[in-house]
């Protein structure tokens, strides 16, 4: 398995499809990575040199994207200044509750958790 950017892509699958298992990187930058590279599109991960593994990590750090630590530091920094600064999102993210509008009257299991049943048991 190929290693870029600290992260192991699958050898067997394609560059632009393998170069997804970096976090920050999705279909349409997979795509402009490839192309700027040079490299053919059908070409599979495993088959890449050392070399041309470490053109893909400049292209990459080149064009400053932000992937991996950078990106997740990143992202947990704004929740943390959201939460510090009380403001409606912050708030709905120290309890747990769906940032972007969404109902939870019914659904939002994902973020509720589990049910939690309240009431009177019977004893048997």
């Amino acid at each position: 398995m190929p290693r870029i950017l600290g992260v192991d892509i699958p050898a067997n699958k394609k560059l632009e499809f393998s170069l997804r298992y970096i976090y920050g990187i999705g279909p349409t930058r997979a795509q402009s990575v490839v192309a700027a590279s040079g490299f053919d599109a059908d070409r599979r991960a495993g088959d890449l040199s050392e070399e041309e593994i470490n053109q893909l990590a400049s292209i990459i750090t080149d064009n400053r994207y932000l992937v991996e630590g950078d990106l997740r530091r990143d992202t947990i920094a704004n929740i943390k200044r959201l939460s510090a600064i009380r403001s409606y999102r912050g708030l709905r993210h120290m309890r747990g509750l769906p940032v972007r509008g969404q109902r939870t009257s019914t659904n939002a299991r994902t973020r509720k958790g589990a049910r939690k049943t309240i009431g009177a048991v019977r004893k048997k």
